[in-house]
């Protein structure tokens, strides 16, 4: 019997980019974020189980890092709307938020989504060796309820996925993606800015 043909429809992105001059850059967000760190040392609680959650950026100050940086996601935010096809003519995309969070050894992330927002994103200011994969959750929860063993997990049959991440890293998916990190299993921070993105 021949092997039939595979349809795949509705896959979801996870787009990924290596930000430009990313090493400079990442030294001075890594001192921002340590200073609101000290700032603010209780932090928040949101997805974060361990670790810390900042309060959200100031990004109204024209000299400061954190403008700078959202100034040069602006191309990658653009690419990734016209990626998905779509409208960005007479548009006012913008960043509606955007904070960072630390995570240290045995911390992670559980499962979330940013409601609200068009587009959400990780960018990892500091990835050590077995910091954690980004990993995305199956929007099709009734396949999680009703299924036979599976034999070997694959794209046809998996729940959750994922992928490695190096400092550097940008990665922008729709608000609506079910999302989490998995444990930091290093002995280093893990830090990574996340930040929507809307159309007002």
């Amino acid at each position: 019997m021949n092997n039939p043909e595979i349809s795949l429809y509705f896959p979801e992105p996870v787009l990924k980019y290596k930000f430009e001059d990313y090493e400079s850059f990442n030294k001075d967000l890594r001192k921002y974020i340590y200073e609101l760190q000290k700032e603010s040392s209780s932090g928040q609680i949101k997805s974060n189980r361990g670790g810390w959650h900042s309060p959200n950026f100031k990004l109204t100050d024209k000299n400061s890092i954190q403008f700078k940086f959202g100034l040069k996601l602006q191309k990658y935010i653009l690419k990734s709307f016209q990626t998905l096809e779509w409208k960005t003519e007479n548009k006012n995309i913008r960043i509606n938020s955007m904070w960072a969070i630390i995570n240290k050894k045995d911390d992670y992330n559980v499962v979330h989504t940013h409601p609200n927002s068009y587009l959400s994103a990780a960018y990892y200011v500091s990835a050590p060796k077995n910091c954690g994969r980004f990993q995305v959750e199956s929007l099709n929860i009734a396949k999680r309820h009703f299924y036979p063993e599976v034999l070997k997990n694959n794209e046809l049959n998996a729940n959750v996925a994922g992928l490695e991440v190096k400092e550097g890293d940008l990665l922008m998916f729709p608000g609506y993606l079910p999302h989490k990190v998995a444990m930091n299993e290093s002995d280093e921070d893990r830090i990574v800015i996340s930040f929507n993105v809307g159309i007002k």
